[in-house]
């Protein structure tokens, strides 16, 4: 929560616990001005910390690894506390994907940053040489959410970092405990002084004081109505942007699969964090021959779930991280109850008067595509189910969205599981898993359709977070001028049409006479 949030930097930032209205910690806001001096810095840093060596930035941010590793059950506890996910979310889905990522990212940033030798596209144009360098952006601004408050802006961070820029991280208001313990681990990397900065501004004011001061690049992770609304404002000076935003994740059930194995998949998919996962699931088509296995099997598993306190070891699933988002979720299952859905299956809630953002895990059956919840990103735990025919209807009930993250196909035919896969309109596929592609390094993360703009992680984020620059150099020593330079006449024209006909002419009298006229023209070349 925030109290006066201008932008003039007066006012704090206060961190609560979600699950018990404790005051963790209170923070002094940032004002514009403020911001305007961190990237001022940061592009005198940058300039600097462009011209090091891979290798070199690489053995400085791997000492971010070791501060994790070393630090791993504060972290774990302080993201727990403040976004009020449990222990075990804290650490499978934040601290451990974050410490492989640092490693892979720092062994591997060589390589995806090298030269590139581009090969002559023609023999005709074969004494031309280029390759692509990658050239970092500049000062890179991130803006991360409260639902991964460490391992979203994390992966943004190093990678940026890798490939030379200098970093403005925002993170959310509602989790600015986790934004400073996550300063803590960047600048365990002993950076050149000014690359890095963090700032604590409201949302609403970050994203516009970012594009009108400068950056170079913005990564916004957040919802699709402000994502659209930074890439406008972005277009007026052609700031690149990268865009993470919603999800409305599809799974797909086919008749061969297990449906323990998916029963189980669909509570890890569609539970994790509370289901405040983008790339959560929030829809199950299930083909009609094995849904009441499936169905009977997930009843079981949602009902044992142990919810409670996240500051416990054993909980499975802990509380809603903000009022706003209980009260969408809540009406969400209002809309679809309303319209004819009900409850299949409901786990239960802690009951002490002293915990508060709880609510039950959900399955909702008799649910269509009229209601929110099949629609809209609910955000919770809240998972709808619907019976089809065959795969084909299953395809286009997934497909039936304006977002397109992720989803899933389980089957025990891996050949037919990728056939139907390939048909989904998303930019990540699971076959018999979900909601865990985001935790591998070497693979790309972003979505289709409204779910965002580009990607983060693997080699693509590092591409993401650098510009391409081709460097053509001419290989021919001693030559004065080009063949098609000034000045020109009938046998320039007629020299290099030959070109043309020498190389692509379906007669060989056509090729020889071209030869002929090239020829002709090649020692003006090295003519004064």
């Amino acid at each position: 929560m925030v109290e006066k949030n201008t932008g003039s930097g007066a006012g704090q930032t206060k961190s609560v616990n979600p699950a018990t209205g404790e005051l963790l910690a209170s923070f002094p806001l940032h004002s514009v001005n403020d911001l305007r001096k961190m990237i001022r810095q940061a592009k005198v840093a940058q300039k600097i910390w462009q011209e090091v060596s891979v290798k070199e930035r690489a053995k400085k941010i791997e000492r971010i690894r070791d501060y994790l590793v070393e630090n791993t059950d504060d972290l774990v506890a302080t993201i727990s506390a403040d976004n009020g996910k449990s222990l075990a979310d804290a650490l499978i889905t934040e601290i451990f994907p974050a410490t492989l990522s640092v490693h892979y990212y720092c062994k591997n940033a060589g390589k995806f940053l090298r030269d590139r030798k581009l090969s002559p596209a023609s023999i005709i144009l074969s004494f031309k040489r280029s390759k692509v360098i990658r050239v970092p952006h500049g000062v890179v601004g991130v803006i991360s959410p409260w639902n991964y408050p460490f391992a979203i802006a994390f992966y943004q961070v190093i990678i940026a970092l890798l490939s030379g820029n200098g970093v403005i991280l925002k993170t959310a208001t509602e989790t600015q405990l986790v934004g400073h313990a996550l300063k803590r681990a960047i600048e365990a990397a002993d950076l050149p002084a000014g690359l890095f900065h963090f700032v604590n501004m409201p949302g609403r004011l970050a994203g516009d004081a970012f594009l009108e001061n400068g950056i170079d690049k913005l990564a916004f992770i957040g919802s699709v109505s402000v994502g659209k609304k930074l890439m406008a404002k972005a277009a007026a000076t052609l700031t690149p942007v990268t865009l993470e935003l919603g999800g409305k994740d599809a799974m797909i059930v086919c008749d061969d699969a297990d449906p323990y194995l998916a029963a189980n998949g669909a509570v890890w998919g569609g539970y994790t964090n509370a289901g405040q996962s983008c790339g959560g699931i929030e829809r199950i088509y299930v083909h009609e021959k094995i849904y009441d296995k499936f169905m009977s099997s997930f009843k079981e598993k949602t009902e044992t779930l142990k919810i409670g306190a996240g500051q416990n070891y054993d909980v499975d699933i802990s509380c809603i991280t903000t009022k706003r988002q209980v009260d969408t979720i809540n009406r969400h299952v209002a809309d679809a109850l309303k319209k004819g859905a009900a409850i299949f299956a409901k786990s239960a809630v802690p009951d002490e008067p002293n915990l508060q953002n709880f609510l039950p895990a959900m399955v909702l059956t008799n649910v269509n595509h009229d209601m929110q919840m099949m629609r809209e990103e609910t955000f919770g735990p809240i998972v709808g189910v619907m019976k089809v025919k065959d795969m084909d209807e299953a395809i286009a009930l997934a497909n039936d969205s304006n977002l397109g993250l992720s989803a899933s196909v389980w089957s025990q035919d891996r050949k037919k599981a990728e056939k139907i896969a390939r048909k989904i309109e998303a930019g990540v596929v699971n076959i018999n898993d979900h909601l865990m592609s985001h935790g591998m390094s070497e693979t790309p993360w972003g979505g289709f359709k409204e779910s965002g703009i580009g990607r983060s992680h693997s080699k693509y984020g590092f591409w993401e977070m650098t510009q391409p620059q081709v460097i053509v150099r001419d290989v021919l020593p001693g030559i004065k001028r080009e063949m098609w330079w000034y000045p020109v006449n009938k046998k320039v024209y007629d020299g290099l049409r030959g070109l043309i006909e020498m190389r692509f002419a379906k007669s060989l009298k056509r090729r020889f006479k071209g030869i002929k006229n090239a020829l002709i023209i090649l020692p003006r070349m090295y003519k004064k």
